[in-house]
C-alpha cells in the first residue's frame, strides 16, 4: 500500500517530467507570442469586448494580423526588447556581483566567516531576508537566491536549496514586510481612488499603512513557514549535493594572511559605503521625495534612495570587489578589472535571447487586451457566484493566485479588479476596502514563485545552471516550488482567518469590519 508521501512524491515526479519536456525558454516564449497573436485574430473576428470596471471604458481585443499590429510591432519590437524591465537590472547585477566572484572575494568569505552557520538555522535566515527584500522591489529576486546558494554550499547543504529558498521568500512573500514598502503606497493608492470615486471623498480612507500589522506578522508567519519547508521538505527532497566538475566552489582551502588582510579592506570600504549612503539619506538628498508641486519633503517610501537603489547596490557589490580583488593580488589593475566583466557578461548572451522574446510576448499580451479580457471576466464571473461570508473571501483569493499565474503585475491587476471587489465587499459583508486590498495581496503573492511568465524563474534557474549544476532543468524547480506555493497559500488563508475571528486590527485604526 502507497502512502501519502509516496503518492505526493509521484504527483511531483509527473510535473517535473512534463515541465522538463517544455523548450527553451527563449521557444517557449516565442510560442505563447505565436498562440497570443492567433488569439487576438480570432477574438477581434467575433467581436469580444468587456467593460473595464476601473473606467467603464469598453475594452476591445486589438488583432495583431491587421495593419495596426503591424504598425505597432515594426515601431515598438526593438523598444519591447530594451526597455523590459529585467534586462538592464540583471545585466548591471550581474557584472556588480561577478566583481565579488572574480576577484576571489566570496570564496574566502564563506571560508573564513560562514563555514560554521547552522544549517537548521540558515534557511529561516535565508526566507527572513529574502522576504524583506521587497522594499528593493525586484532587485532582490535577482540577487538572493544565487547568494543563498552559496550560504548553503558553505553550511554543507544543497546550494540548489539555497536558491529555492530564497526565491520562494522573494516572490510567494513579496506581500510581506515589516517595514512600509513601496507595495503599500501603490495598491493603497489604487484603492483610495476607487473609495472615492464610488463612496465620495472623505467617507472612508484608506492609508497607507492599512494592511501593516498583518503584514509584519505575516513576515514572521511566512519566515517560520517557508524555512520549514525548506528544511523538511526541500532538503530532502534534493539529498547530497554532488557538483560538477569545474562549478564547486571549495568551502574547505585555507584562508592565507594576504586574504584576511584583503577581505578587512573591503569590509572597511563596503562600511565607509554604507556610512555615506546613511548620511546621504539621513541628511542629503537620496532621503528626498519629490512630491505635487514640485515640494520636496524628507521621508523613506518613494525617497531617492528606494527609487535608485540598483544603482546604489551595483556599488554595494562593486565596491569591495575590487578593493579586496586589489588587495589581496587576484586584480592586478584596470585591465584584470576589464576583463573580469568582460568574463561576466560573457555568460549572459543566452539570457539576451531569453529577454528579447520574453519582452514580446508580454507586450503583445497587454496591447492586444487579452490580459484585461482574462482579468475582468475572471472578476465578473466571481462577482456573479454569489458567494458570502468566508466563503466569498477564500474565492477572491483564490482567483487572485489563479490570475496571478497569468499576469504577474500586481497593480495593473488590482487596477482591474478593486473597482469591481472593494464596493462589492463592502456592500455584502461590510469588510473595510483595506480588508479587501489584504484579500488580493495574499493570493496575488503566492503564486508568484511557480508560474512560468515570471521571468526571473528562468533567470534564477540560469544563474543555478551556471553556479551549481548545468543539468539543472525547470521541472526540479518547479515541483519543489509549487507544493511550497500552495501550502503557504493555505496556511496564510488560515492565518487571516484567525486573525480575523479574533477581531484583530489589520493596520493602525483598521479593522475588519466597517462600523455602520
Amino acid at each position: 500500500m502507497k502512502t501519502k508521501s509516496s503518492k505526493l512524491e509521484n504527483i511531483l515526479l509527473r510535473i517535473e517530467k512534463f515541465c522538463d519536456k517544455l523548450p527553451q525558454p527563449a521557444i517557449l516564449f516565442m510560442w505563447l507570442f505565436i498562440i497570443t497573436a492567433v488569439l487576438s485574430l480570432i477574438f477581434n473576428v467575433f467581436n469580444v469586448t468587456v467593460i473595464n470596471p476601473a473606467n467603464m471604458a469598453e475594452v476591445h481585443v486589438k488583432n495583431f494580423f491587421s495593419r495596426e499590429g503591424l504598425y505597432w510591432f515594426l515601431a515598438n519590437m526593438i523598444t519591447n526588447f530594451t526597455s523590459f524591465p529585467p534586462l538592464g537590472l540583471v545585466l548591471v547585477m550581474t557584472v556588480a556581483v561577478g566583481f565579488c566572484e572574480e576577484s576571489g572575494l566570496i570564496k574566502v568569505f564563506l571560508n573564513a566567516k560562514m563555514k560554521h552557520t547552522s544549517q537548521r538555522f540558515l534557511p529561516y535566515l535565508v526566507a527572513f531576508i529574502g522576504i524583506l527584500g521587497n522594499i528593493a522591489s525586484d532587485t532582490s529576486a535577482i540577487v538572493l537566491p544565487p547568494l543563498a546558494g552559496l550560504l548553503f554550499l558553505s553550511a554543507g547543504l544543497h546550494p540548489v536549496a539555497g536558491v529555492l529558498c530564497a526565491y520562494v521568500a522573494t516572490q510567494s512573500g513579496f506581500s510581506a514586510n515589516i517595514m512600509i514598502s513601496g507595495t503599500d503606497a501603490l495598491l493603497q493608492g489604487i484603492s483610495q481612488n476607487v473609495v472615492d470615486d464610488f463612496f465620495g471623498e472623505g467617507v472612508l480612507n484608506v492609508d497607507v499603512t492599512c494592511n501593516w500589522y498583518f503584514m509584519a506578522a505575516s513576515t514572521i508567519f511566512c519566515t517560520f513557514l517557508i524555512g520549514f519547508m525548506c528544511n523538511h521538505f526541500i532538503n530532502k527532497r534534493l539529498g547530497e549535493y554532488v557538483p560538477a566538475q569545474g562549478l564547486l566552489l571549495n568551502t574547505e582551502d585555507e584562508v592565507t594572511p594576504q586574504e584576511r588582510k584583503a577581505l578587512s579592506r573591503a569590509g572597511i570600504s563596503i562600511l565607509l559605503f554604507l556610512i555615506i549612503v546613511v548620511c546621504a539619506t539621513v541628511w542629503g538628498p537620496l532621503g528626498i521625495v519629490v512630491g505635487k508641486e514640485n515640494v520636496d519633503t524628507r521621508a523613506f517610501i518613494g525617497s531617492y534612495l528606494l527609487k535608485n537603489l540598483i544603482t546604489i547596490l551595483v556599488f554595494f557589490f562593486s565596491v569591495p570587489g575590487i578593493v579586496y580583488g586589489l588587495s589581496a593580488g587576484t586584480f592586478k589593475g584596470l585591465d584584470d578589472i576589464y576583463r573580469a566583466m568582460v568574463k561576466v557578461m560573457g555568460r549572459m548572451s543566452g539570457y539576451l535571447v531569453f529577454c528579447f522574446f520574453t519582452a514580446q510576448f508580454q507586450k503583445l499580451f497587454s496591447w492586444t487586451n487579452i490580459d484585461q479580457l482574462l482579468a475582468i471576466n475572471g472578476a465578473n464571473a466571481l462577482k456573479a457566484s454569489g458567494f458570502t461570508g468566508f466563503g466569498m473571501i477564500v474565492s477572491f483569493i483564490l482567483f487572485s493566485a489563479l490570475i496571478n499565474i497569468f499576469i504577474t503585475s500586481s497593480s495593473a491587476k488590482w487596477s482591474i479588479f478593486a473597482p469591481v471587489f472593494i464596493p462589492m465587499m463592502l456592500l455584502a459583508g461590510r469588510y473595510h476596502p483595506a480588508m479587501t486590498q489584504l484579500f488580493y495581496r495574499i493570493g496575488d503573492s503566492t503564486t508568484n514563485c511557480f508560474t512560468p511568465v515570471m521571468p526571473y524563474l528562468w533567470v534564477t534557474l540560469k544563474a543555478s545552471q551556471d553556479m551549481f549544476d548545468p543539468k539543472l532543468k525547470i521541472g526540479t524547480f518547479v515541483s519543489n516550488l509549487f507544493p511550497i506555493g500552495m501550502i503557504l497559500l493555505v496556511m496564510w488563508v488560515i492565518f487571516l482567518v484567525v486573525w480575523m475571528s479574533l477581531g484583530l486590527p489589520i493596520g493602525p485604526g483598521v479593522t475588519t469590519l466597517v462600523n455602520t
